[in-house]
Protein backbone atom coordinates (compact mmCIF):
# COMPACT_ATOMS: atom_id res chain seq x y z
CA UNK A 1 0.00 0.00 0.00
CA UNK A 2 2.89 2.35 0.76
CA UNK A 3 4.38 1.81 -2.70
CA UNK A 4 1.05 2.61 -4.36
CA UNK A 5 0.68 5.73 -2.21
CA UNK A 6 4.13 6.92 -3.31
CA UNK A 7 3.16 6.41 -6.95
CA UNK A 8 0.24 8.81 -6.53
CA UNK A 9 1.97 11.72 -4.79
CA UNK A 10 2.37 13.84 -7.90
CA UNK A 11 -1.11 13.02 -9.16
CA UNK A 12 -2.77 13.79 -5.82
CA UNK A 13 -1.08 17.17 -5.62
CA UNK A 14 -2.36 18.04 -9.09
CA UNK A 15 -5.86 16.68 -8.44
CA UNK A 16 -6.10 18.87 -5.34
CA UNK A 17 -5.25 21.87 -7.52
CA UNK A 18 -8.10 21.04 -9.89
CA UNK A 19 -6.15 19.25 -12.62
CA UNK A 20 -8.40 16.26 -13.23
CA UNK A 21 -6.90 15.28 -16.59
CA UNK A 22 -3.27 14.48 -15.83
CA UNK A 23 -1.33 12.65 -18.54
CA UNK A 24 1.68 10.51 -17.76
CA UNK A 25 4.19 10.24 -20.60
CA UNK A 26 7.11 7.87 -21.19
CA UNK A 27 8.98 6.21 -24.05
CA UNK A 28 10.50 2.87 -24.97
CA UNK A 29 13.40 2.12 -27.28
CA UNK A 30 15.53 5.19 -26.72
CA UNK A 31 18.73 3.20 -26.29
CA UNK A 32 18.04 0.57 -28.94
CA UNK A 33 20.28 0.08 -31.98
CA UNK A 34 17.31 -0.54 -34.26
CA UNK A 35 13.78 0.48 -35.02
CA UNK A 36 11.48 3.22 -33.84
CA UNK A 37 11.24 4.97 -30.51
CA UNK A 38 7.71 4.64 -29.12
CA UNK A 39 6.10 6.98 -26.61
CA UNK A 40 2.79 6.67 -24.79
CA UNK A 41 0.52 9.13 -23.02
CA UNK A 42 -2.02 7.90 -20.47
CA UNK A 43 -4.74 9.78 -18.58
CA UNK A 44 -6.10 7.83 -15.61
CA UNK A 45 -9.26 8.70 -13.66
CA UNK A 46 -8.90 10.68 -10.45
CA UNK A 47 -8.31 8.33 -7.53
CA UNK A 48 -7.84 5.18 -9.59
CA UNK A 49 -5.30 2.70 -8.24
CA UNK A 50 -4.10 -0.09 -10.52
CA UNK A 51 -2.66 -2.90 -8.41
CA UNK A 52 0.77 -4.12 -9.46
CA UNK A 53 1.66 -1.17 -11.63
CA UNK A 54 5.30 -0.09 -11.63
CA UNK A 55 8.16 0.74 -13.98
CA UNK A 56 7.75 -1.53 -17.02
CA UNK A 57 11.39 -2.67 -16.75
CA UNK A 58 10.61 -4.24 -13.37
CA UNK A 59 7.78 -6.38 -14.74
CA UNK A 60 7.80 -9.67 -16.62
CA UNK A 61 6.37 -9.74 -20.17
CA UNK A 62 3.28 -11.51 -18.86
CA UNK A 63 2.74 -8.94 -16.12
CA UNK A 64 3.15 -6.11 -18.63
CA UNK A 65 0.58 -7.63 -20.99
CA UNK A 66 -1.95 -8.06 -18.18
CA UNK A 67 -1.45 -4.50 -16.95
CA UNK A 68 -1.51 -3.18 -20.51
CA UNK A 69 -5.09 -4.37 -20.97
CA UNK A 70 -6.10 -3.02 -17.55
CA UNK A 71 -4.67 0.38 -18.47
CA UNK A 72 -6.52 0.42 -21.80
CA UNK A 73 -9.79 -0.57 -20.14
CA UNK A 74 -9.59 1.77 -17.14
CA UNK A 75 -7.97 4.88 -18.55
CA UNK A 76 -9.76 8.01 -19.72
CA UNK A 77 -7.49 8.17 -22.75
CA UNK A 78 -4.41 6.39 -24.12
CA UNK A 79 -2.33 7.17 -27.19
CA UNK A 80 1.06 6.34 -28.65
CA UNK A 81 3.51 8.29 -30.78
CA UNK A 82 6.11 6.67 -33.01
CA UNK A 83 9.25 8.10 -34.62
CA UNK A 84 11.13 5.82 -37.00
CA UNK A 85 14.81 5.03 -37.33
CA UNK A 86 15.50 7.36 -40.27
CA UNK A 87 13.99 10.32 -38.42
CA UNK A 88 16.03 9.36 -35.34
CA UNK A 89 19.17 9.55 -37.46
CA UNK A 90 18.15 12.90 -38.87
CA UNK A 91 17.25 14.77 -35.68
CA UNK A 92 19.02 12.65 -32.96
CA UNK A 93 17.47 10.35 -30.39
CA UNK A 94 16.74 13.00 -27.76
CA UNK A 95 14.72 15.11 -30.18
CA UNK A 96 13.09 11.99 -31.64
CA UNK A 97 11.99 10.89 -28.14
CA UNK A 98 10.54 14.34 -27.47
CA UNK A 99 8.76 14.27 -30.82
CA UNK A 100 7.28 10.82 -30.13
CA UNK A 101 6.03 12.10 -26.76
CA UNK A 102 4.47 15.15 -28.39
CA UNK A 103 2.79 12.93 -30.99
CA UNK A 104 1.36 10.75 -28.22
CA UNK A 105 -0.07 13.76 -26.37
CA UNK A 106 -1.54 15.23 -29.56
CA UNK A 107 -3.17 11.87 -30.36
CA UNK A 108 -5.11 11.65 -27.09
CA UNK A 109 -8.86 11.74 -27.76
CA UNK A 110 -9.27 13.93 -24.66
CA UNK A 111 -6.73 16.71 -24.26
CA UNK A 112 -4.95 16.75 -20.87
CA UNK A 113 -4.68 19.66 -18.47
CA UNK A 114 -1.23 18.77 -17.14
CA UNK A 115 1.68 16.56 -18.22
CA UNK A 116 3.90 14.39 -16.03
CA UNK A 117 6.88 13.36 -18.15
CA UNK A 118 9.65 10.89 -17.43
CA UNK A 119 12.99 12.74 -17.48
CA UNK A 120 12.04 15.00 -20.37
CA UNK A 121 10.13 18.09 -21.48
CA UNK A 122 8.19 18.55 -24.70
CA UNK A 123 7.24 21.45 -26.92
CA UNK A 124 3.72 22.14 -25.68
CA UNK A 125 1.71 25.00 -24.28
CA UNK A 126 0.48 22.71 -21.52
CA UNK A 127 1.86 22.93 -17.98
CA UNK A 128 4.25 20.05 -17.42
CA UNK A 129 6.65 18.54 -14.93
CA UNK A 130 9.83 16.66 -15.79
CA UNK A 131 10.34 13.87 -13.24
CA UNK A 132 13.63 11.99 -13.09
CA UNK A 133 12.84 8.27 -12.81
CA UNK A 134 9.21 9.22 -13.15
CA UNK A 135 8.23 5.64 -14.01
CA UNK A 136 9.18 4.76 -10.43
CA UNK A 137 7.36 7.65 -8.75
CA UNK A 138 4.18 8.32 -10.76
CA UNK A 139 1.43 5.83 -11.54
CA UNK A 140 0.51 7.75 -14.70
CA UNK A 141 4.07 7.65 -16.02
CA UNK A 142 4.44 3.99 -15.03
CA UNK A 143 1.25 3.25 -16.99
CA UNK A 144 2.66 5.08 -20.00
CA UNK A 145 5.92 3.14 -19.71
CA UNK A 146 3.97 -0.14 -19.85
CA UNK A 147 1.92 0.91 -22.88
CA UNK A 148 5.02 2.12 -24.73
CA UNK A 149 7.01 -1.01 -23.86
CA UNK A 150 4.27 -3.48 -24.86
CA UNK A 151 3.60 -1.60 -28.09
CA UNK A 152 7.26 -1.58 -29.07
CA UNK A 153 7.85 -5.20 -28.02
CA UNK A 154 5.06 -6.25 -30.39
CA UNK A 155 6.77 -4.31 -33.15
CA UNK A 156 10.01 -6.15 -32.34
CA UNK A 157 8.27 -9.48 -32.97
CA UNK A 158 7.30 -8.22 -36.44
CA UNK A 159 10.87 -7.05 -37.08
CA UNK A 160 12.18 -10.43 -35.98
CA UNK A 161 10.03 -12.14 -38.61
CA UNK A 162 11.59 -9.91 -41.27
CA UNK A 163 15.18 -10.14 -40.03
CA UNK A 164 15.49 -13.26 -37.83
CA UNK A 165 19.30 -13.21 -37.91
CA UNK A 166 19.42 -10.26 -35.47
CA UNK A 167 17.23 -11.71 -32.71
CA UNK A 168 14.98 -8.66 -32.37
CA UNK A 169 12.30 -10.69 -30.59
CA UNK A 170 14.73 -11.41 -27.77
CA UNK A 171 17.01 -8.37 -27.65
CA UNK A 172 14.42 -5.74 -28.69
CA UNK A 173 17.14 -4.10 -30.77
CA UNK A 174 19.41 -3.42 -27.80
CA UNK A 175 23.16 -3.88 -27.77
CA UNK A 176 23.60 -7.48 -26.64
CA UNK A 177 26.67 -9.53 -27.50
CA UNK A 178 24.64 -11.69 -29.88
CA UNK A 179 23.27 -8.61 -31.61
CA UNK A 180 26.76 -7.17 -32.10
CA UNK A 181 27.99 -10.49 -33.49
CA UNK A 182 25.09 -10.57 -35.96
CA UNK A 183 25.93 -7.05 -37.09
CA UNK A 184 29.53 -8.03 -37.71
CA UNK A 185 28.42 -11.10 -39.64
CA UNK A 186 25.49 -9.74 -41.68
CA UNK A 187 25.94 -5.97 -41.67
CA UNK A 188 23.12 -3.57 -40.82
CA UNK A 189 19.49 -4.13 -41.76
CA UNK A 190 17.29 -1.28 -42.99
CA UNK A 191 15.82 -1.10 -39.48
CA UNK A 192 19.14 -0.29 -37.82
CA UNK A 193 19.96 3.20 -36.63
CA UNK A 194 23.17 3.39 -38.58
CA UNK A 195 24.86 6.10 -36.55
CA UNK A 196 24.20 4.07 -33.38
CA UNK A 197 25.58 0.89 -34.95
CA UNK A 198 28.67 2.60 -36.31
CA UNK A 199 29.48 4.16 -32.94
CA UNK A 200 29.08 0.88 -31.05
CA UNK A 201 31.17 -1.24 -33.38
CA UNK A 202 33.83 1.37 -33.97
CA UNK A 203 34.36 1.51 -30.21
CA UNK A 204 35.13 -2.21 -30.30
CA UNK A 205 37.32 -2.12 -33.39
CA UNK A 206 38.55 1.14 -34.91
CA UNK A 207 39.56 -0.72 -38.07
CA UNK A 208 36.08 -2.06 -38.76
CA UNK A 209 35.21 -1.05 -42.33
CA UNK A 210 32.00 0.87 -42.83
CA UNK A 211 31.24 -0.90 -46.09
CA UNK A 212 30.96 -4.22 -44.28
CA UNK A 213 28.34 -2.69 -42.00
CA UNK A 214 26.23 -0.81 -44.46
CA UNK A 215 26.50 -2.86 -47.60
CA UNK A 216 22.90 -3.93 -47.11
CA UNK A 217 21.17 -7.09 -45.97
CA UNK A 218 18.14 -8.97 -47.19
CA UNK A 219 15.30 -10.10 -44.97
CA UNK A 220 15.72 -13.72 -45.91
Amino acid sequence: MGEISCLLEYERELWEKGYNLVAGIDEAGRGSLAGAVVAAAVILPVGLVIEGIKDSKELSPGQREKLYFQILNKSIAVAVGIVGEREIERINIKQASRLAMKKAVNSLRIYPQYLLIDAETIDSGLPQLKIIKGDKSSQSIAAASIVAKVTRDRMCIQWDALYPQYGFKKNKGYCTREHREALRKYGAAPLHRRNFVKNILCQENDKYEQISLFGGVSNK
